[in-house]
């Protein structure tokens, strides 16, 4: 599974090649009118130009947003789907949350150990984080939260004490 930014024509054929199975978001630009196209439930088989038949799916947002899924598997079903895009769904979370508090992108560093270094121990501290959160049912922004006010009230205390 990957995000429709990487689904180009020659990604495509390059996971083909390999005897890779994928799914993928399509773009709008695509060889295909897909909002032309009566798309039923269990998908609609495709000609995708320059690659071949693929299978499509059509899937409709609360908010009215329309992703079009599409698919080199084997007669795969809509609850396939969904529970592939509901997997997906978790990893960009974790991704997110790994990049947002883990400090992986802070690297500074310019030999490659070092910044394998930095990674591995970047993905650690977001474990122990994932691992504290769900263990004591907090979000996984408290621990940070937590440590700024502590260190906020801490610098009231001391700025009113010397008054």
């Amino acid at each position: 599974m990957f995000e429709a930014w990487y689904g180009s024509l020659k990604n495509l054929k390059s996971v083909r090649d390999h005897g890779w199975i994928w799914l993928t978001n399509l773009r709008q630009n695509r060889n295909v009118s897909l909002e032309l196209l009566s798309i039923p439930e269990e998908g609609l088989e495709v000609h995708l130009r320059g690659y071949g038949w693929i299978r499509v799916f059509k899937f409709v947002a609360k908010n009215s947003r329309i992703d079009y899924l599409a698919t080199k598997m084997e007669n795969p079903t809509r609850s396939q789907i969904e529970r592939i895009m509901h997997e997906r769904w978790s990893v960009e979370v974790d991704h997110r949350e790994l990049k947002q508090t883990g400090g992986i992108q802070r690297c500074q560093s310019g030999s490659s150990r070092s910044q394998r270094n930095h990674i591995c121990l970047s993905i650690l501290a977001w474990l122990e984080k994932h691992r504290r959160r769900l263990q004591e049912k907090i979000s996984f922004y408290t621990p940070d939260w937590n440590a700024i006010t502590g260190a906020i009230s801490s610098e009231i205390n001391t700025i009113l004490a010397t008054r």
